[in-house]
Formats: C-alpha cells, sequence, structure tokens
C-alpha cells in the first residue's frame, strides 16, 4: 500500500506502550476526568479542500456545542511513527481521522492494545451500530467483540478509460471490458509502439495508480488472504498466483524497463501530466475522487467509468475499500468529546459537502437528499459498486500491514525478475503466519 509503517516498529511502539502503562489506564477513568470537558485534540489527514471542508465542520461543531478542538494538521502521522510517538510519550491526540488505506494500519494498533474501546462511549452517545452498512461493520470490531474503529465514509476504485481512444481504436466506449481478458483485449488494441520498439502509448499498467495498492488485483481475482474464523494467512493459493501471473504477462509483452522508462515522467494523480490526462495511458484504476482531479486538471478529457475487470472466477463489480475511520489512542485525555464529534462530522448531511466534491459513500443505510449525484454516471457506477457484496476490506488482520509490504516485494520480483509466485506467496504465508501465532 502507499502508506506503510515498518510494522516492526510499531510492535517495537505497542511494547513501550504496554509496559509504560498506558494500556493499563483504563477507558472509564479517562473518560470519568474529563466528562464534563468539551474541549479534546483532533488529527486529521488532509489539506486542500478537504482540509477546507473539515474546518468548516469544526467550526460549526464548535458553535453548536461550545466546543473547543485543537485541530492538528498530520498529514501521515499514522505511518511515520507520529502517533506512536504521542501515545508512548503520555500525549495522545484524543481523536484521529485515517486517510483511506490507513484502515489497515488502525485496524493492526487496535489488535495490539494501542487503541481505546469505544462502546461506553458510542452508547452515550446514542449511537446504533444497526443503521450502519454491513460492509463497515466488521472493519470496526475486533475478535474480542468490542468497538475500536468508527468509519466517517469511504472510497472505491473504478476503471477509468479515455472516450476518444477507445473510438479512435476502433472500441464500444458504452461496452467497456467487464472481464480480465476483455481488459487485455482493449490494452492491446489502444497500445502504440514506435520504431524503435520505444512506447508512444499504453493501453493499461496493472500496477498503477490504485493497481499500485498490492491488494487491489488479488482482491478482484478472489483471493482470501485471510481467514478470520481460522486465524490463517492464504496466500499461496490459485487466485493470488494468477493475479500475480497475470501483472507479469504485461511485463513480460512490453519490458518492465521500458514501461520503468515510460512511467518516469508521469506526473501524480492531481497533476495536470497523470498519463491519463496527458493520453498516454488508455486505461487506469484510481478511486472516485479521480473524477475531481480530471474535472480540475483535465476537463476536456472525455471518460467514462466502469466497475474494475475480473476473471470469471474473481470478485465480479467489486472493490476493496479505502475508508476514512476516526478512532481513540490509548491513553486520550476525552475520549467521549472525541466520540461525540466524530458522530456528528459523519452524518450525511455534515459530508454531504465533502462527498459532493468527490463522490464517495457514506457509512450509513439510509442516505441523505444532501448529496447530489443524480444522474451523474460516475456516481451510478460508485454506488452499484459500493453496493456489491464482494465489495470489503481485505485482510482485516494484526498482520495486514506486513502483508501489505510482503505482497508489493512479491509483485516487483514478478514484474522485474519473473521469478515464481508460488514459491515467494509459500514463503511470505508462512513468515506471516508464524508473526501471528506469536502475537
Amino acid at each position: 500500500m502507499k502508506k506503510i509503517v515498518s510494522m516492526s516498529l510499531i510492535s517495537f511502539l505497542v511494547i513501550i506502550v504496554v509496559l509504560s502503562g498506558c494500556s493499563s489506564s483504563d477507558s472509564s477513568s479517562s473518560s470519568t476526568s474529563n466528562e464534563n470537558s468539551k474541549e479534546f485534540t483532533y488529527w486529521y489527514p488532509w489539506g486542500g479542500d478537504s482540509e477546507k471542508w473539515d474546518k468548516e465542520r469544526i467550526a460549526d461543531y464548535e458553535e453548536k456545542e461550545g466546543t473547543k478542538i485543537n485541530a492538528v494538521y498530520v498529514p501521515d502521522g499514522i505511518t511515520n511513527g507520529k502517533l506512536l510517538s504521542a501515545i508512548t510519550g503520555g500525549n495522545p491526540p484524543d481523536l484521529v481521522l485515517g486517510d483511506g488505506n490507513d484502515y489497515q494500519l488502525a485496524y493492526s494498533l487496535a489488535s495490539q492494545g494501542a487503541l481505546e474501546p469505544l462502546d461506553q462511549y458510542l452508547e452515550k452517545a446514542g449511537f446504533d451500530e444497526n443503521t450502519v452498512l454491513d460492509g463497515f461493520r466488521s472493519l470496526m470490531k475486533q475478535p474480542d467483540g468490542k468497538t475500536y474503529i468508527l468509519p466517517q465514509d469511504s472510497n472505491v476504485n473504478l476503471l477509468y478509460y479515455n472516450v476518444d481512444m477507445f473510438e479512435a481504436a476502433g472500441l464500444d466506449p458504452e461496452n467497456p471490458p467487464t472481464t480480465i481478458e476483455e481488459l487485455d483485449q482493449a490494452a492491446e488494441a489502444l497500445t502504440k509502439l514506435n520504431n524503435d520498439g520505444s512506447i508512444e502509448t499504453l493501453g493499461f499498467i496493472p500496477w498503477i495508480d490504485a493497481g499500485e495498492d498490492p491488494y487491489t488485483w488479488p482482491w478482484a481475482f478472489g483471493a482470501t488472504m485471510y481467514d478470520p474464523e481460522t486465524k490463517k494467512v492464504s496466500l499461496n493459493e490459485k487466485s493470488m498466483i494468477d493475479a500475480f501471473k497475470w501483472m507479469d504477462s504485461y511485463a513480460v509483452r512490453y519490458n518492465p524497463e521500458k514501461i520503468k522508462s515510460f512511467t518516469s515522467g508521469f506526473g501524480g494523480a492531481f497533476s495536470p501530466d497523470h498519463p491519463f490526462m496527458t493520453g498516454k495511458v488508455a486505461m487506469t484504476v484510481s478511486g472516485n475522487w479521480f473524477a475531481n482531479a480530471l474535472k480540475i486538471y483535465s476537463p476536456d478529457t472525455k471518460y467514462k467509468v466502469a466497475a474494475i475487470p475480473s476473471p470469471p472466477e474473481g470478485r465480479k463489480d467489486s472493490s476493496v475499500f479505502g475508508t476514512n475511520v476516526f478512532f481513540v489512542p490509548k491513553g486520550a485525555k476525552n475520549p467521549q468529546a472525541a466520540i461525540n464529534f466524530a458522530l456528528f462530522g459523519n452524518q450525511d448531511k455534515v459530508l454531504a459537502d465533502n462527498i459532493n466534491i468527490w463522490r464517495s459513500i457514506s457509512i450509513w443505510k439510509e442516505k441523505s437528499d444532501a448529496i447530489q449525484w443524480e444522474n451523474d454516471q460516475v456516481y451510478e457506477t460508485v454506488l452499484k459498486v459500493a453496493e456489491s457484496p464482494d465489495s470489503g476490506h481485505p485482510a482485516l488482520t494484526s498482520v495486514a500491514s506486513e502483508m501489505g509490504d510482503e505482497l508489493t516485494s512479491i509483485r516487483d520480483k514478478v514484474i522485474y525478475n519473473h521469478e515464481d509466485p508460488s514459491q515467494l506467496l509459500q514463503k511470505s504465508q508462512d513468515k506471516l503466519q508464524e508473526k501471528l501465532d506469536k502475537k
């Protein structure tokens, strides 16, 4: 994943949390000593339009509730060790909002005793978990049955494709690829090579944008990765092997070094030099928020979106959720006030301004009219994918972040060295299972 901190660092710091006594201060004592205080510290992860929106909801809540929120912009605060340092130092924030794929790291922290259970605070605030979509409820709880995470909203990944390039290649933009076979055929038709063999345009690169997330393609191919019932890591399975061999087929066909050279000058998602915006790549997998990036940086690009293609035995019309999550670090001084704000902040009517920019989805079963994306092809596809029973949060385990590291390493060995994925996956599976059994 893009945001992964060394799990050895996490484990080391969590041990320090336990030894220092932060984990022994129970939630009720934290709550009682500050139950009349409405002041708390909140870390948020983003800048730009989302920061502007977040500050607006903070100001609105402060005015309505007479609360003082010490809001701090902390980019990558979860993944760079800053949060764990604050916990071990005895001065954690009261509330943290994790961005997108940070949910896996938050889940790992909860499993290691670094987060406060939220049940008593949620109950006091009148929260009913039955109002939450089923796809998010497994993320909220640990195997002990306690709630440690409160989802805010979520992104899904989609296949973006260039309409003009489809038509020029003789492809029908009204019938995008739905299977891996169709994706490969479209990619081949959309690819242009120069006379010297260098790449002019690629139809598709599996491992850029959201495809860089090590869970994206294994999930689409139907991989299990982890069974919470048996607590077993499951990497060396056919669906996982097929996903890596499929990615390697692009490396074999177009030469991974030539692809690396081709992509070296590409800009990021919020850059006019992004390859989809410049017409260098005809299809890419990215989040729902990419539609707004296109509106800002490449308004003349004609595009459509579709669900991520999958093989027949894979997860059809699905996505890995990229869920923004609230949680309370161990030792927080005012968890009740923090949770009261979190529940206010993730109401549809409060989220609407943000959702109406980025096309994310809320966690609630009942939707608000404030979310205004009717007759929008992108949002219709977002909702279709989000409602799929095959969309979800993979590898909810204390070794999820380590697993992401392992899968990224395996992918690079497969596409650059064409190594056997089965042997690599078995080695990683054994390694992760051993660590899991020791936790």
